[in-house]
């Protein structure tokens, strides 16, 4: 089976989880997803846009050369833990042109490879077979050659477990898989289900862009304050309705003054700008709205926002950082070991031995945990549940 020849199976996004029975759940790692191809001496690391990974990871590439089993196909999450956090942002580090930077950044903070399925072991596909079987696979290859590096994913098909990983997996999960257990593996087809984690933070808008014809509002930039009492800008919302973006713009033209973010500011060239100046104009911090996000990475939004409603009502003071969510810390992950183990036990009436991610030696149930994320700042995105959003109501 050539890595040219395959592409992973995905997932389509949906607003909650399904109730029948038939199905397994399994968290949806905040990682790089990774196809890894063995056979013999040539190895193959592959992202979920076809593009190699390996020469980015030589610690993955050397722990699979050190697998006892000459050739398999498996797909997983890279994931990359550094001091107490599991950080994006460092996985992101490590696409960079130059070999030192990489070798050093592997020694210093090497990855983990999260497995979640086996498409080929031994010279067998696996494709063709249902997810149980190839589960079963999966478990029987992770019990002989899994270790620190190489992990085995969490499933449960008790939808409440799944609940639980959605309320309080944290930074950690990107949401909850679903997938159907008598259900082949369709790869670059959106056979799977899922449900994204989701979060709303109170920001303040410190500046905008204008459209490219300057006659309207392209994006607005948002700020939270820190506890020296600095702005810092943590990203942007750019959904605002065609027809509103010239009358945004003459409501918010009135505001300009400088300096708009006092501690971090945007703009400045980037690899997404082709290293050109990106104009921008600062506002006096009067407005605030809010926004639903998906992940944090040092102190960002990592993707656009989804404006919500302006929120006339919430002083501009109070929009601050500790608002957001941050990649998992080891309370928040061990919280997940137990009640997925947990599971695991209650449905083998067997005893479970320690997991490689620090789960508990004994099969006890987990005590009463309080949730890593209260309920009204971690939900499952909706795709028509969020207001219209109109213009700052005290600007209009």
């Amino acid at each position: 089976m050539a890595a040219s020849d395959l592409s992973p199976m995905e997932a389509k996004l949906v607003a909650a989880l399904p109730e029948e029975a038939g199905w397994q759940f399994e968290p949806k790692w905040d990682g790089f997803r990774a196809l890894v191809f063995r056979r013999g001496d040539t190895i193959e690391i592959r992202s979920k846009s076809g593009k190699p990974l390996d020469r980015y990871f030589p610690e993955i590439v050397a722990m699979i050369a050190a697998v006892d089993c000459p050739e398999f196909v498996l797909d997983g999450e890279l994931i990359l833990p550094v001091g107490d956090v599991l950080s994006f942002d460092a996985l992101q580090a490590r696409l960079h042109p130059a070999p030192s930077r990489i070798q050093r950044l592997s020694k210093e903070t090497p990855a983990q490879l999260m497995l979640f399925d086996c498409l080929a072991v031994g010279g067998q596909a696996l494709l063709d077979t249902p997810l149980r079987e190839r589960r079963a696979a999966l478990e029987a290859f992770h019990r002989a050659h899994g270790g620190p590096s190489l992990l085995l994913s969490y499933r449960t098909q008790d939808l409440a477990v799944a609940q639980v990983w959605l309320a309080q997996g944290g930074g950690a999960l990107d949401g909850v898989v679903a997938k159907q257990l008598d259900e082949p593996y369709r790869p670059g087809e959106r056979a799977m289900l899922k449900v994204k984690q989701h979060r709303t933070a109170d920001c303040v808008v410190g500046g905008f862009r204008r459209t490219r014809e300057g006659d309207g509002i392209a994006s607005l930039l948002l700020g939270l304050y820190d506890d020296a009492g600095l702005l810092h800008h943590v990203g942007f919302t750019s959904g605002i309705a065609a027809a509103e973006r010239p009358m945004l713009l003459q409501k918010l033209e009135p505001l300009i003054e400088a300096p708009g973010f006092t501690g971090k500011a945007p703009g400045g060239p980037s690899r997404w700008n082709n290293g050109a100046e990106s104009a921008w104009a600062p506002l006096r911090p009067e407005l605030v709205l809010e926004v639903l996000y998906d992940q944090v990475t040092g102190d960002r939004f990592r993707h656009g926002t989804k404006l919500l409603r302006w929120r006339p009502d919430k002083a501009p003071a109070q929009c601050r950082m500790e608002q957001l969510v941050h990649e998992v810390r080891p309370a928040e992950l061990s919280t997940l070991t137990r009640v997925a183990e947990f599971d695991a036990h209650a449905r083998s009436g067997m005893s479970l031995r320690g997991t490689d991610l620090g789960g508990p030696s004994g099969p006890e149930p987990p005590g009463p945990v309080e949730p890593a994320i209260k309920p009204a700042q971690s939900q499952p995105i909706l795709a028509k549940t969020a207001p219209k959003a109109s213009l700052p109501l005290e600007h209009q």
